[in-house]
């Protein structure tokens, strides 16, 4: 009975490493691409994010060929010029060692990684405004109703600007505290101007895990679904569509044009 208690508790230690293995290799895939953990780093996303909330960002869509929508909040890298230089982390070598392993596998966010989060205001073949003072956000002429704003924040903040027209490829990002949010508005003079390549979006938050008594979902808030805000989008898509629409109706009374004169010459003959 000994013998086979002891081969047991042999078994299990040999077993462990592998346990081990396995658990980091899952967690390892999971971070890649499910989910990721994020931490809110400023107090630009306010109230909607806190500084020190931890986001659980969906990473597995995009692999998928989603694309970034209007309305949802996105974590995406520094598209470069956006960060500046960032602070040295002053944390101990035991802290930052913990740290490491644990955004190796997923559950904080690492040391080194330049990201951002930011709200999609508009996407790519929009066009985005705002001209001061109370008055909102406009995308392709229709105004947002910004619930999600923190109280006191003003759609613009200080920072008018556009009509922008955002590339393809591209989506146009602010903050909820748009007094404190150095987005899209103050970017206008780097390459990108103020825009962030849906390449650099790493995806979409989808869900406060931490704190617990901060929990809450993200959704995408119903000003974003009001009818003909993708209008422009819609009549470009028509545009491209209406040539080859029109060809075709064209060619068709040629095509029987022409059949009913061979006809007619084949009986003359």
């Amino acid at each position: 009975m000994k013998q086979q208690r002891s081969s047991k508790q042999r078994s299990f230690w040999k077993e462990l490493p592998i346990l081990i293995g396995i658990a980091l290799l899952l967690a390892l895939l999971i971070k890649t691409f499910l989910v990721q953990a994020f931490s809110i780093p400023s107090d630009s996303m306010q109230d909607t994010l806190q500084r020190g909330d931890r986001v659980l960002v969906d990473k597995l869509t995009p692999w998928f060929g989603s694309e970034p929508e209007r309305g949802e909040v996105v974590v995406f890298h520094d598209p470069g010029g956006w960060l500046g230089e960032v602070p040295q982390s002053d944390a101990g070598p035991v802290a930052e060692g913990i740290q490491n392993v644990l955004s190796f596998i997923g559950l904080m966010p690492s040391s080194e990684e330049k990201d951002l989060i930011k709200r999609v205001i508009a996407v790519g073949g929009d066009t985005v405004e705002c001209k001061g003072g109370s008055q909102k956000v406009e995308v392709n002429g229709k105004q947002l109703d910004e619930p999600y704003l923190r109280p006191g924040s003003t759609p613009c903040g200080d920072k008018p600007f556009g009509p922008v027209k955002v590339p393809e490829g591209r989506i146009w990002v602010m903050g909820d505290n748009r007094q404190n949010s150095l987005d899209s508005r103050y970017h206008q003079n780097l390459p990108g101007k103020g825009t962030v390549s849906e390449d650099d979006v790493v995806g979409r938050a989808i869900v406060v895990a931490w704190p617990l008594n901060r929990w809450a979902t993200l959704p995408v808030p119903g000003t974003f679904d009001q009818p003909g805000l993708g209008a422009q989008q819609a009549m470009g898509a028509a545009g491209a569509v209406a040539p080859g629409a029109l060809g075709l109706a064209g060619a068709v009374p040629l095509v029987l044009w022409r059949r009913r004169r061979l006809t007619a010459g084949g009986t003359a003959g």
